[in-house]
Formats: structure tokens, sequence, C-alpha cells
């Protein structure tokens, strides 16, 4: 008797075609047959770094306090050198970087600030390969004779940080403190609801309701040393833009401070205050 073809039922065919799916994802010879998945990018994008040091041709360059390194989602990185802000178009593919094209803002500096300034700038530089570590992560030329070591930093919050002013804002615009007045100012806005710290000279404290985005100060109190020179230059404009409510932005580690007509400064995170 001539047998009837089997029929095949749905169940079956779809059980077959994924079996031969699976045959051909494990042993096939096609196009992507076997290969490694691309590599992920560094993680880079989006970050805060401070910058612990930089090598050039075998010397090491430890960074001064302040050096650091933002490295933003549209290409583009900014930082600050310890001594100027400089900027730089960036790409990133795999665990390569590529810098090009820096600018560099032109205030004067120390003697060892600037030449870790240039030395930064020249390994922040062209191509780099990345390398995540423990604390952080390194950036290192092809040839080796470049690199950099970038520590993970991590963001502050407005009370109970102690800022060290680092520029002053004129209409919004930036502008350098009195030489020899860096690293003078130092302000930390309380949990005990008040300003203090120095203007350059004096020690100074305050009242300060925060609200939102704004600051009001209540009567500035300041001792009476007499200053002269750079420092009592500085003092003297902060202590003017510490006049009416004021209006503040953080950004991670960096706070912007100003008054209506846009007279403030703006102050670097150091340690917090317990």
């Amino acid at each position: 008797m001539q047998q009837k073809p089997r029929v095949l039922t749905a169940a079956v065919v779809t059980a077959l075609v994924a079996l031969l799916a699976a045959c051909g994802a494990e042993g096939g010879t096609g196009p992507g047959a076997g290969a490694e998945p691309d590599a992920p990018d560094l993680p880079v994008a989006g970050g805060h770094w401070t910058i612990a040091a930089v090598t050039v041709d075998g010397t090491r360059s430890v960074a001064p306090p302040g050096a650091r390194l933002e490295i933003e989602e549209n290409g583009r990185a900014q930082g600050h050198s310890g001594c100027n802000k400089f900027g730089a178009a960036v790409a990133v593919n795999g665990d390569t970087l590529t810098v090009s094209t820096h600018e560099v803002t032109t205030i004067g500096c120390p003697g060892d600030r600037e030449r870790f300034e240039r030395t930064l700038l020249q390994a922040f530089s062209g191509e780099l390969k990345g390398r995540v570590v423990a604390k952080g992560l390194t950036l290192t030329s092809p040839d080796g004779r470049r690199s950099m070591e970038l520590t993970a930093e991590s963001g502050v919050p407005l009370v109970g940080t102690a800022w060290t002013v680092d520029a002053l804002l004129d209409g919004g615009t930036a502008a350098s403190l009195p030489a020899g007045s860096e690293g003078k100012a130092k302000l930390t806005f309380g949990t005990d609801g008040r300003l203090t710290g120095s203007l350059g000279c004096n020690r100074v404290t305050a009242p300060a309701e925060i609200s939102g985005r704004t600051i009001t100060l209540g009567a500035v109190s300041t001792t009476r040393m007499i200053c002269t020179g750079p420092e009592m230059d500085l003092e003297t404009k902060l202590y003017d833009a510490l006049d009416g409510p004021l209006t503040y932005r953080l950004d991670h580690r960096t706070l912007t401070v100003t008054d209506a007509d846009g007279q403030g400064f703006t102050a670097r995170a150091g340690e917090a205050k317990g």
C-alpha cells in the first residue's frame, strides 16, 4: 500500500526554523560569524576628573591643586591646569581618545604652574589610549611617551563645602584675580546657616539664607586687619559682590555666585567640612 506524504504542522516548522538558526549562529562561516563585539567606548563622556599627574618623555609631573578635566557629551573637553582654563575638541572611539585644537586662557602664573601647564598640554594631545584603573583612568599615547593620570571626581553640595574663589565676574564676564591673591579668599556656607571664611585678608561672617537658587545674606561682618596690595583689592571686590540677594549655580565642583548686575565670583570646591 502506498504511504501518504506526511504533513508538517506549523509547530514543527517553527521548531525546525529555530534549530537551523541556532546551528548557523554556532558554526556559520558568513560575515560576522564568531566576530568579537565592538569594544565599548571609554567611560569619559560626562565625567569629571582630577588630573593627578602627567608624564612626558619619562618625566612625571605631579599636578598642582585645582587641575581638572571634564569631557562633555558633545565632543568637547574643558579643564583647568591649575593655572589657566583650557578647552579642546575630542573624539572617543572604543578605547582611543583623540584630542585636537586646544584653546587656553592667558592668565600669568608662577613658574612651576606655568611649566606644568605646558607639560599638560603636551600630554593631552593627539591620540591617547585609555585604560580604566582602580581610582580612575590613565591616558597614554601609542608610543608611550605621553600619559595622564586621572582620578574620578565626585560632586559636592553647596552647604558644608570649603570654596576657594578662583575668578571674579563683571557683568557675566570672568576676570582673573589680582596677581598675588590667588587662593586667599575661601568661603563656606555652613549647616548652621552662616557664611564664614576669608575675603582675601580679613575674616568674614554673615547670616546666610538659602532658598532655591537664591542666597540672601544678612549683615556682613569682617575683622579689621589693615591690608594692602592684591589681597585688599580682592577683598574690596568680594565685599561689594556680597551685597543684596545673590543667585548661585552649582556645576559639580564649581560654584558661580552673581548679583542682579552680574557682579560676583566663581569658586572651586576644596575639602568638605563635617
